[in-house]
């Protein structure tokens, strides 16, 4: 018997928002099943996008070939969104045990940036005893997509938002009411979604703001990328200043600047991620970029690493979550590599802790370029966006059937979704 190691669907639109949920349906930790859940969003240039939440028709197209008869994925419940979502994200794995203001103990949170940041609140098919209410008739599949608040500007709105467009946003895993977001106003916006105030806003940039993520183990410190090139870090705890962590190198051609205040412009930074094992590393790109930059928290200013291997601009990437340092990327030129750092970031000194101020650097380190990823995939078209699957357990099905332990990573193209077995 083998094991599925691709499995698909297709969209009814073009994807471009999409992440794989953090932790098994509420529940139903027995089924293989409840953990191959994906949110997704739509793409299109006008106000009628959707998200979707879709699932696994049949767990046993994990271990048969022979069902090719149906999608391997099919949507389970979906819903408006008006503006396409810059960004979507399930609650992280660590608010399982989160006491959410009214929310319902068999629900799961969702978010989504665009005109507004919205939550929303996912009921799955939860077993028949959670439901049986005395004269409720059951509903079909019991899917449930709601939103359950919608955050623009300093304040929560009740209509449709007036607010900047926001392009992205970070879900703190450790205090799981604590979302950061990023505008193209300029600002980031840190949020307690359970009460739905906004706790502080700042101008992090002189230009827009792109991405944004939460130092790994960390309330107080994120990191955010830009328009101006830049990569800062910022503490809650300290305000009046950021750290640049990182600057794009000013392009060679052109006149000299006549002064500071007319800098020449910069390549923009578009992501930012940070790998989950080891917070010091860090990876961001350009904009137009066929090249991927690894950071060192501890020797800013320079990136560490410099992977190439993208014929044509990248426009995603993701890190594992396991302890070995893996990076996904993907790009214009329909590929998606993977990468394995552990040989390049195991000479790295001493680690950070995550609650520490950012602090002195080491020693400027030599910037070491890598070529060969570990793996490649050709997809049909150009690869938009990708996510992680957290690690998934093997399990035994009741046909007798077993899967092996590992993740899986999920890419968008098109309108077509791959989940691939890593």
């Amino acid at each position: 018997m083998t094991q599925t190691t691709l499995l698909q669907y297709e969209a009814p639109w073009p994807v471009h928002a999409l992440d794989w949920c953090k932790s098994t349906a509420p529940g139903h930790q027995s089924r293989p099943r409840s953990a191959f859940r994906l949110g997704i969003a739509s793409f299109s240039e006008d106000y009628r996008n959707r998200i979707a939440i879709v699932g696994l028709q049949d767990e046993r197209v994990l271990v048969e070939d022979d069902y090719t008869d149906y999608p391997d994925f099919v949507t389970l419940v979906e819903a408006n969104h008006g503006y396409p979502a810059t960004n979507l994200q399930w609650q992280p794995a660590s608010a399982s045990g989160f006491q959410w203001t009214g929310k319902a103990p068999a629900a799961e949170l969702l978010a989504t940036t665009g005109d507004a940041l919205r939550v929303w609140e996912y009921f799955g098919d939860a077993p028949p005893a959670s439901s049986a209410y005395v004269g409720r008739q059951p509903t079909g599949g019991g899917h449930r997509l709601t939103l359950k608040t919608a955050l623009s500007g300093q304040s929560k709105i009740q209509n449709q938002s007036t607010g900047p467009p926001l392009t992205s946003f970070s879900w703190n895993e450790k205090a799981p009411s604590l979302v950061v977001t990023s505008s193209i106003d300029t600002t980031c916006t840190v949020w307690n979604i359970d009460t739905s105030t906004a706790i502080t806003q700042l101008i992090a940039h002189d230009r827009e703001v792109y991405d944004v993520a939460w130092l790994p183990g960390s309330t107080d410190i994120f990191v955010s990328v830009g328009a101006d090139g830049s990569l800062r870090a910022f503490d809650l705890r300290s305000l009046e200043h950021s750290t640049i962590l990182y600057e794009t190198p000013a392009p060679k051609s052109g006149p000299p600047a006549a002064s500071a205040s007319s800098r020449l412009p910069t390549s923009p930074l578009l992501r930012i991620a940070f790998n989950p094992a080891d917070s010091n590393y860090m990876s961001t790109f350009h904009m137009d970029g066929q090249d991927v930059q690894i950071l060192d928290m501890r020797s800013p200013g320079q990136p560490v690493i410099e992977l190439r291997g993208h014929r044509a601009q990248v426009n995603a990437m993701g890190w594992s979550t396991t302890d070995r340092p893996t990076l996904a990327t993907a790009g214009d030129d329909c590929q998606v590599l993977l990468w394995d750092l552990a040989t390049y970031t195991q000479t790295a000194t001493s680690p950070r802790t995550a609650n520490s101020r950012l602090n002195s650097p080491r020693p400027d380190v030599k910037k070491r370029v890598v070529t060969d990823p570990i793996m490649a995939y050709s997809a049909s078209s150009e690869v938009t966006n990708l996510a992680w699957s957290p690690q998934i357990q093997g399990m035994t099905m009741n046909t007798g059937h077993s899967t092996a332990p590992g993740e899986w990573l999920a890419i968008a193209s098109g309108k077509f979704i791959k989940a691939l077995k890593v």
